[in-house]
């Protein structure tokens, strides 16, 4: 009865680890914020405004990355004029981040469907530990009466002179 109390002990562990490492996991995967999310945050703004908050947030984390040596030599030999159209490399980066954002939502949503999973696993857990507790509490209480029966019978065989 003890080992199959300590191994839903260890599985239960196991589970709480399994369930923290994943909601890191999505915690982390929330550090971009989508247009989906922005909209949950201020659902009185417009599309229109929401994408420039969301283009804000992504020039300010630009600016803050250094320049890599290629990209200052070719800032050197030809620096590119403010307003000139780059159509086909924006279009293409667009593109790239979208389907970013598809992958990233779709692994949001693996990771919560397997957290649920985990969650529902570890409650049914949860009850089989207290039924198997309810029935440790009545073995433990059967015993207990079992050995003073036991030791009442002795008592009474020594009192004859057994």
């Amino acid at each position: 009865m003890d080992k199959d109390i300590d191994i839903w002990k260890q599985r239960n562990e196991i589970l709480h680890k399994k369930v923290n490492r994943q909601m890191t996991e999505i915690k982390d995967l929330h550090k971009h914020e989508t247009i989906f999310d922005l909209a949950r945050r201020f659902p009185n703004k417009t599309y229109r405004d929401l994408e420039k908050y969301r283009d804000g947030d992504r020039q300010e984390e630009a600016e803050q990355t250094p320049l890599t040596e290629s990209q200052k030599k070719q800032e050197e030999l030809e620096p590119i004029a403010t307003g000139v159209c780059v159509t086909g490399a924006l279009r293409k980066d667009r593109d790239e981040i979208n389907l970013k954002e598809i992958n990233l939502e779709a692994k949001i949503k693996g990771l919560e469907e397997a957290l649920a999973n985990a969650l529902a696993v570890n409650e049914s857990h949860q009850k089989l530990n207290g039924t198997l507790q309810e029935r440790l509490t009545e073995v433990e209480e059967d015993n207990k009466k079992l050995s003073h029966q036991i030791e009442d019978k002795l008592e009474r065989a020594r009192k004859a002179g057994l």
